[in-house]
């Protein structure tokens, strides 16, 4: 199973194209898998013939561990074979060898299994929201044995041992709820795996409603839950404010214009957008703000000496924010290559999952321009200290040459973390990006 990015621990296999007796060619597609976020396919890098699978669809695999093997008929394939201590216990399936029994007093080593309790949404502190963050706890089913009941660092502490080991993808199932672990798992050294984890149903709560005539009933995808939980935490663990303000679009459409121009007669091989643009305004911007081009830690801040820009991407599968790295090093025609290429990736499913992680941006753009929004309040995406909202360009009355006349405004939203950012500092960063818009001189 291939390593996609340094954070993923596990894939899911979506479906295998091939089965066992198939003869494959090189570049021919063996199985589909996904991460939390993206979906790739992989293809044969050999001839021959698929001598075994050793997992089935739906399975969870720890990365690098061995899928199947391809070779000329008769040949051996046992030796390939993943074993538990390897990476856990694999589905039943064709041209598998039979499975060993589990080791005697195997049961009775597990811990204890972790038992979810309902807090009613008891209080939480600050230390404990942000180390359940990174233990994949859910406050929700942790008893708190702080005054009146306020779920404390040592609360997490207890929950996340009574987890036990988690991969990646079982840490995030559980930050997003609705799930309890086993305590010990099928992964490697008795990690528990998403496929270990258990549905929670609280005492208190009904079941789901079915089908009727004027509605259904359809369960959130897990790429759903993590955004659901992303934007609550974002919204629950900082001191959100966001400012508004106009930028007179003309410079903008006249380079965008030319830019088109200049690619039907040949002489640039890339489409530069209207984003593209504002974007390279918001690099040189931040370049003069470094606190707004950072990350905030709660007590310290993390300022970042280069601009790696992050950019919001409507999928089908949801919205995703993949970065690109030193975009301040980039003139306009890279970049835009470079903002291409992770919008496309994000939409096929392909991108790199190290690129979608929110540490990954030291900063974020939003354009809802293209649908003809005005104003909006984007979230941000923890840690980074502040986001950026870019809407539709509308005329506007203003003062030219003496004389009121309507010109094209771009409305810009900034959201910014107040723990890290002062209102001040705030509404000249923005004032920045509104005159680099502006004042935008690009040789094309």
């Amino acid at each position: 199973m291939p390593k996609q990015g340094q954070s993923v621990e596990s894939c899911i296999v979506s479906e295998f194209k091939k089965k066992v007796g198939d003869t494959v060619k090189v570049g021919d597609v063996l199985f589909g898998y996904e991460t939390d976020k993206a979906t790739f396919e992989e293809e044969s890098q050999v001839e021959g013939t698929v001598l075994a699978i050793f997992w089935a669809d739906g399975d969870e695999i720890p990365v690098l561990q061995n899928v199947m093997v391809i070779g000329e008929p008769g040949e051996s394939f046992e030796e390939f074979a993943p074993s538990k201590e390897e990476g856990g216990t694999p589905s039943e399936a064709s041209g598998q060898p039979d499975k060993a029994e589990e080791p005697a007093g195997k049961a009775a080593e597990r811990l204890v299994p972790f038992e979810a309790v309902e807090n009613n949404g008891a209080p939480v502190s600050p230390r404990a929201r942000r180390l359940a963050a990174q233990k994949g706890v859910n406050t929700d089913q942790v008893a708190g044995s702080g005054p009146g009941g306020r779920i404390i660092e040592r609360d997490v502490l207890a929950a996340a041992a009574a987890q036990g080991s988690l991969t990646g993808l079982a840490k995030a199932r559980m930050a997003a709820g609705g799930v309890v672990s086993p305590g010990s798992g099928s992964g490697l050294a008795g990690a528990v795996k998403g496929s270990d984890l258990k549905v929670w149903k609280p005492s208190h709560s009904e079941d789901l409603p079915g089908e009727g005539t004027d509605y259904e009933v359809v369960k959130l995808s897990n790429m759903r839950k993590l955004i659901a939980k992303s934007m609550y935490n974002s919204l629950q663990n900082s001191a959100q404010l966001t400012h508004m303000l106009g930028a007179d679009a003309r410079k903008v459409q006249a380079l965008r214009k030319k830019a088109k121009k200049a690619m039907e007669e040949g002489r640039l091989d890339v489409n530069i957008t209207i984003n593209d643009f504002v974007c390279y305004a918001v690099i040189r911007a931040l370049q003069a703000f470094p606190n707004v081009n950072s990350h905030c830690l709660g007590d310290a801040m993390r300022l970042f000496k280069c601009v790696n820009l992050g950019l919001a991407v409507d999928t089908e599968r949801g919205l995703m924010v993949p970065a690109v790295a030193h975009a301040d090093e980039m003139d306009i025609v890279t970049l835009s290559r470079n903002l291409k290429k992770v919008a496309d990736d994000s939409k096929k499913g392909s991108i790199n999952p190290d690129l979608l992680s929110p540490e990954a941006a030291s900063f974020t753009v939003s354009n809802l321009g293209g649908f003809g929004v005005e104003w909006f309040t984007p979230i941000i995406n923890l840690p980074q200290s502040g986001i950026l909202g870019v809407g539709t360009i509308v005329p506007r009355p203003k003062m030219v040459d003496g004389e009121y006349k309507f010109v094209p405004y771009m409305a810009l939203s900034f959201t910014y973390d107040h723990r890290a950012i002062d209102g001040g500092e705030a509404t000249r960063f923005l004032k920045k990006v509104a005159e680099e818009i502006e004042n935008l001189d690009i040789d094309l």
